[in-house]
């Protein structure tokens, strides 16, 4: 049983680990996102 819990609160680690890289890459692409259709905005005027 104590090898089940482990196992369980291991993966609930990995998996909260893995969501807040996902949150972080989104937050990043859109920072560059934003960067580049400024660039381009300001070089089509």
């Amino acid at each position: 049983m104590v090898n089940i819990l482990g196992s369980i609160a291991q993966y609930t680690v990995i998996m909260i680990i893995l969501a807040a890289l996902a949150v972080a890459g989104i937050f990043v692409g859109k920072a560059l996102r934003q960067k580049k259709d400024l660039k381009n905005s300001k070089t089509e005027e």
